[in-house]
């Protein structure tokens, strides 16, 4: 922990994000805040395990009622959930939730940070967790973050108990327990403090809840009371904290503004017991700390402050900057620079921003840029010289009042520049539950820094600032209107495999197909296929033109699969050009509520070899929230539709189908399905099949979705290698056209299902029996039932999981669902 720390840690402020593409003035309301901030000195950091677990009416409560810099600690970013926007799984649904969590920390002002957690997904208990999770890596991460924001009071959203209601829930409890101790103890984790000091919070809380029939509030806890109306913001905190919650997308997580006061409750954990207030005990202002002269500078320029002319309060603003960076406290002076720069730029409403007309850039390639500047105040901004990344130009210019200015500048990209991606997922994850990390020093931010900047030296008065500008990309979108994002840098070449699996048959060549993006002209590279250290076959000779999108079929002969031994491998393409070697494929995720986010994965395809034996040859599909199975089945050979309402409903059509899938969670997500009910039904009592994927119980479009009544719970199996026993090993499903065993639910990942049924009719037959550690048998996994000539299929096992990660068992065994009617 902490060997390779060469990077500065940043912190950001509400005013100006480190992700941030432009330098923007915040509006009168939100300066008016922040210099409030700046005479309120406690610090809070609320910790919990997920992104949409933190009490966002608390954390509008504290930043903009009690005016106190707060974050939440966030130990994982959601990769293990499931997404109701899209088919992106794992990382990239923690991508999403990231920014999620950042577009709505802009919201309601909050900081972020998170630990190298991964989310695996539902763990019942901390036992279960911490067989996943590394407890002191993690406790590290809670610690650096601890010694570097330096809150005085940390507020735990579950205990460490049952009541959590999830394991990795009440492990974040455990976590902050341990490192609420380790903080303040230099013997723990000491190759943090070359870089930071022992830090030791006042007092651990817990955020008592009231969730659904789970109340663990009392009259006798400390008791805050929030949601008070802000006339500075037009609603009420909660009002805000609806808002700030809806923006959790991905998770379907839309959340009601409620007006009005409401309790929240707390009890302490750790530290010094609080009795009237979140902040007994401790200094409130700089008063408390024997600095009266600062409050007094802060209470002038509030008392004077203009909230149509923030730049009258330049001058107290300036003799405040230079008292604070006397301050001895260099942690707390570092800290307020900081904030009173952010207040100083936006009090003199100015503007930066670097941008050219094109989103991507290769490194060591030059383009154009727009070096965009204004300032609206009477008092003039100096820019006094531009850093250019190569080159310094000494300016000495004054920024006249609300006029913009333009520099256009050619600029190179440095040629050691990274490739944009989140530093999180630059390495490979050091285990399942772990990201690794390659500089220590990011733990703990949202995302990185731009590391290519334009950099300003401003004067203002006599004071001095310096200010960095990202290279950015801006263009005019007719819908949104100007849309400024970060220049993403790219490689020469980003490759990819066009399917996500491949099945290779016996005595028969397969063709496999890549995609390849040239940035640059490429000429006599070669490809390379190869599982593990073992080449399969290399192709050579391959010539490419600069900004071109190549789809190139590559056909791997029988002699050189021969040498695959094993049925589940996986391929790997690497393309060799001079010196250089490229491997990786660009990814993009593309919502209207995010920025465009740009990853990188291995070009990497399953192959599946042996006896992998399907019957249907039509398949229908009835889209949910979104998963890959359609890809995966095409690949396999089948004809896949997606039916539209107009195909469900047309029973003659519908029968040309030998067999239907539901995407997961269609009853959740697509309300026209009870309107489809009798269709389906039918088709299925004519001969058709259908296999349903799991449902949850929150927002059901209708209860009655089986062709005989069941019902589903919130019962799972968390377990990927949870013993499965078969029930009726005789059954056709288990049994045709392959022949299902114990081996083919080995090498699942994540779990083996979730939301199983708990009761159903007796006319359904139960296939499987397993649970998890200590806990009692489940038969809920997969029911069949015969409905007239057809067959009904409910399964909640997680093939939307599996057959992406080219599980060939489970394949096996989805492939004798779609056959059973054959």
């Amino acid at each position: 922990m902490f060997k390779r720390l060469t990077a500065i840690f940043i912190f950001c402020f509400p005013a100006v994000f480190c992700a941030a593409q432009q330098v923007r003035p915040a509006k009168s309301s939100e300066i008016y805040r922040e210099i409030k901030t700046l005479k309120h000195l406690p610090k809070v950091l609320y910790l919990a395990a997920h992104p949409d677990d933190e009490n966002t009416g608390l954390l509008s409560w504290l930043i903009n009622d009690q005016n106190v810099e707060t974050a939440y600690l966030s130990l994982t970013r959601g990769d293990g959930g499931q997404n109701l926007l899209g088919t992106e799984q794992g990382a990239a649904l923690g991508l999403i939730r990231t920014h999620e969590l950042l577009e709505a920390r802009r919201l309601d002002g909050a900081q972020q940070f998170f630990t190298r957690a991964i989310d695996f997904g539902f763990s019942k208990n901390t036992n279960d967790t911490f067989k996943q999770w590394d407890a002191d890596s993690i406790t590290a991460d809670v610690v650096w973050v601890i010694r570097k924001f330096r809150p005085d009071v940390i507020i735990c959203r579950f205990p460490p108990t049952a009541a959590a209601g999830h394991g990795q829930h009440a492990a974040s409890a455990v976590v902050a327990e341990k490192a609420f101790k380790a903080a303040a103890d230099k013997n723990m984790f000491p190759n943090q403090l070359k870089y930071v000091s022992v830090w030791q919070p006042k007092r651990l809380l817990w955020n008592t809840f009231r969730f659904g029939s789970v109340n663990t509030t009392a009259e006798n806890q400390l008791k805050a009371t929030v949601g008070q109306y802000d006339a500075q913001l037009g609603m009420g905190y909660g009002e805000l904290a609806g808002l700030s919650r809806s923006l959790h997308k991905s998770q379907g997580a839309g959340t009601q503004s409620v007006a009005g006061v409401r309790s929240d409750y707390f009890t302490n954990v750790l530290g010094e017991p609080a009795k009237k207030t979140l902040f007994d005990g401790l200094s409130l202002n700089w008063s408390d700390k024997g600095i009266g002269d600062i409050d007094e500078l802060i209470d002038i320029i509030l008392l004077s402050f203009n909230y149509n002319q923030p730049d009258k309060s330049l001058h107290g603003l300036l003799m405040l900057r230079k008292r604070i960076a006397e301050l001895q406290d260099a942690a707390l002076r570092k800290d307020k620079l900081a904030a009173i720069d952010n207040i100083i730029l936006s009090s003199v409403g100015f503007m930066g921003e670097v941008v050219t007309n094109q989103p991507e850039a290769i490194a060591g390639n030059s383009y154009n840029f727009r070096l965009n500047l204004i300032s609206r105040s009477a008092t003039p901004v100096t820019i006094e010289n531009v850093n250019w990344l190569n080159q310094t130009d000494n300016l000495n210019r004054k920024l006249a009042n609300d006029s913009l200015i333009t520099i256009e500048r050619k600029i190179q990209i440095p040629a050691d520049a990274a490739i944009t991606e989140p530093y999180w997922l630059a390495k490979p994850a050091k285990d399942a539950a772990t990201f690794s990390v390659a500089n220590d020093t990011l733990i703990g931010l949202p995302e990185m820094q731009s590391p290519v900047n334009v950099r300003l030296s401003l004067k203002i008065e006599s004071e001095k600032f310096e200010i960095k500008l990202p290279l950015s990309y801006k263009k005019l979108d007719p819908v949104k209107g100007d849309v400024v994002e970060a220049l993403r840098i790219i490689p020469a070449l980003d490759l990819s495999f066009s399917e996500p699996v491949y099945f290779a048959k016996e005595k028969e060549a397969l063709n496999v197909s890549l995609r390849l993006r040239a940035n640059k002209n490429i000429n006599y590279g070669k490809v390379s296929f190869k599982i593990g250290n073992q080449v399969v076959k290399t192709f050579q000779g391959i010539n490419l033109a600069e900004n071109t999108i190549n789809t190139m079929n590559f056909l791997l002969p029988v002699e050189d699969l021969a040498k695959i031994k094993t049925s589940q491998n996986k391929l790997e393409a690497v393309f060799s050009s001079e010196s250089n070697e490229y491997s990786k494929g660009q990814v993009l995720i593309q919502y209207p509520h995010l920025p465009t986010l740009q990853y990188f994965v291995p070009a990497t395809t399953w192959l599946i070899k042996g006896d992998v034996k399907v019957l249907a040859k039509k398949v229908g599909y009835i889209e949910g929230a979104g998963d890959l199975i359609p890809e995966f089945l095409r690949q396999a050979g089948l004809q896949v539709d997606v039916l539209t309402e107009a195909d469900i409903l047309n029973s003659a059509k519908l029968a040309s189908y030998d067999a239907v899938v539901t995407g997961v969670r269609v009853i959740n997500t697509e309300k026209r399905i009870k309107n489809w009910q009798t269709a389906l039904r039918g088709y299925v009592e004519n001969g058709g099949t259908i296999v349903m994927q799991y449902n949850t119980t929150q927002d059901m479009a209708l209860q009655d979705f089986g062709v005989y009544p069941f019902s589903i719970s919130g019962k799972r199996v968390t377990e990927e290698n949870a013993e499965v026993k078969f029930l009726k090993p005789e059954h056709k499903l288990l049994n045709y056209p392959n022949k299902i065993t114990a081996e083919d639910f080995k090498g699942w990942v994540q779990e083996r299902g979730a939301y199983f049924p708990d009761k159903w009719d007796a006319k359904y037959e139960p296939l499987f029996e397993m649970h998890d550690t200590d806990e009692e048998p489940l038969q809920g996994s997969t029911l069949y039932a015969k409905y007239g000539k057809g067959n009904f299929i409910y399964t909640p096992l997680a093939f939307f999981r599996q057959l992406p990660a080219g599980n060939v068992g489970a394949a096996r065994l989805f492939f004798n669902f779609l056959s059973v009617g054959k």
